[in-house]
């Protein structure tokens, strides 16, 4: 579980450099797309992947195009559906994606389900739906604001998923494979970049550098450590998934109200009591 700890620390610390970010006017899309070349040196410089021994036709190809493509562009369509569809519907579209995972954990990785387990995701998931501001919205809803939120449901879901294939690939050592997605990742976002200054016209934030750079530091550790918590429960993919989302409930929730004065209400403090409740059942029962 310490890999789990590590890993929501470092996303709750993404989470709060972009919520700073916003109020600073910095132009956030920008920033998630600096933030990859931190995420490839330090893979490099700290971990040294190897590709010794390693045939072209043995890297899971399959697996790496979807994540190269979506870590850069989803970032992109959060933000898209937070401007169409408001605050509400995109940060229900972000928790509730933790059902693809789950349901992949039982019906792709065959993990097998205890009473404990499932007591335990249950309250997580009744946690995730008291977590989210039902009552409280942000913009205004536009036509199509579907298709956004649809697009961050379904694309968390399946990031989360393409994460755990990759750990579980024994054939290549995780470390090369987060290289590899690094790197497309960098490419694929500079060609985003491109496109959002050459094509759309777009203010070239050179703030944004500075920032990306910090961001990536946290978004390569909040990565490294969810791939070991992979690796060191291999065969109970829903404990991670589960843990992690709940995770981050429980100490995003901490951090917006120690740091961003949010407030409660009471659906929410009683989501953050089952949520805690269900890291206890999942972790020590």
């Amino acid at each position: 579980m310490l890999y789990v700890i590590l890993s929501v620390f470092c996303s709750i610390i993404v989470a709060v450099l972009i919520k700073i970010a916003r109020k600073r006017e910095i132009d956030v899309q920008q920033m998630v797309l600096w933030n990859y070349p931190s995420t490839v040196l330090l893979t490099y410089f700290l971990f040294q992947p190897s590709f010794s021994d390693i045939a072209i036709d043995r890297l899971p190809i399959q697996l790496y195009v979807p994540l190269i493509v979506l870590l850069p562009s989803l970032f992109i369509f959060i933000a898209l559906a937070i401007k169409y569809s408001g605050i509400v519907k995109t940060d229900v579209a972000q928790r509730m994606s933790l059902f693809i995972p789950l349901l992949a954990s039982f019906l792709l990785f065959h993990e097998k389900l205890t009473v404990n387990t499932a007591i335990g995701i249950s309250v997580g998931l009744i946690a995730v739906i008291c977590s989210i501001s039902w009552g409280q919205s942000s913009g205004q809803s536009k036509k199509g604001s579907f298709y956004f939120p649809a697009i961050v449901f379904v694309g968390m879901g399946i990031i989360d998923i393409l994460f755990k294939q990759i750990a579980q690939h024994k054939e290549i050592p995780y470390i090369t494979s987060m290289f590899i997605v690094f790197i497309g990742a960098l490419c694929f976002a500079l060609l985003l970049l491109l496109w959002k200054i050459l094509v759309k016209r777009e203010y070239f934030d050179r703030s944004a550098i500075v920032w990306g750079i910090i961001l990536g530091v946290f978004n390569f550790s909040n990565i490294f450590f969810y791939m070991k918590a992979h690796r060191a429960l291999p065969d109970n993919p829903s404990i991670v998934f589960t843990t992690m989302n709940i995770g981050v409930i429980v100490l995003g929730t901490f951090v917006g109200i120690l740091l961003f004065k949010e407030k409660l209400s009471k659906i929410n403090l009683i989501g953050l009591i089952l949520a805690i409740v269900s890291i206890i059942i999942i972790t020590y029962l």
